[in-house]
């Protein structure tokens, strides 16, 4: 595997987010490593979508990544979680795709022990559960998703991708109802189903 070419990044914000789908994302891991082909992406469109971090063009040290050149990596914490994003669209425009949900491809026994031995559906299918399968935090905030060791690869070809509603926005008004969310429909490492 190796990474990407940079300009692969270079696509309008709703279009990336459905390229994303069925590509990898590889981990060069100490501990060895970690494959994942990408199965959910979610689209966040900067200062018009209520849902954004961005919206308004909010700019914080948290944010500040989002106004930078597509393919950077966004990374953010909820909870005690960390979420990884691809930001996304012209620089200056703050735009960005979450990573929703991967499916495990190499790399399981560690995976298998990062995720607590948990069954193996449950390692990867929400955008905090395959950051700590994959061993990926916060250090890579301000990264190219076209550099070692955190990158992206190409990956299979995948039948059929749904679209619909976000998810966990339900304090967005009408961005709620943005058909921003993308996955591979049927595959059992999708987050949720709708």
């Amino acid at each position: 595997m190796k990474p990407i070419d940079p300009s692969f990044f270079h696509q309008p914000t709703l279009e990336l987010a459905r390229n994303l789908i069925g590509k990898n994302i590889v981990h060069e891991h100490n501990s060895g490593l970690l494959i994942g082909k990408i199965v959910e992406t979610e689209a966040y469109m900067g200062p018009e979508d209520r849902a954004a971090h961005s919206f308004g063009n909010r700019r914080t040290k948290r944010t500040e990544v989002m106004f930078g050149e597509a393919g950077l990596i966004y990374t953010y914490q909820m909870h005690t979680h960390t979420l990884i994003n691809v930001v996304a669209g012209v620089e200056g425009v703050p735009n960005a795709i979450l990573i929703r949900a991967v499916e495990p491809v190499e790399g399981l026994e560690i995976m298998k022990e990062f995720r607590n031995n948990l069954p193996m559906k449950q390692w990867t299918n929400g955008p905090g559960k395959l950051t700590k399968a994959m061993g990926i935090t916060m250090e890579y905030y301000g990264k190219h998703w076209s550099k070692k060791p955190l990158y992206i690869a190409e990956g299979g070809e995948v039948s059929f991708i749904s679209t619909g509603p976000r998810i966990g926005i339900e304090n967005s008004g009408e961005a709620v109802h943005y058909p921003y969310r993308f996955w591979e429909t049927d595959n059992p490492y999708v987050s949720k189903m709708r």
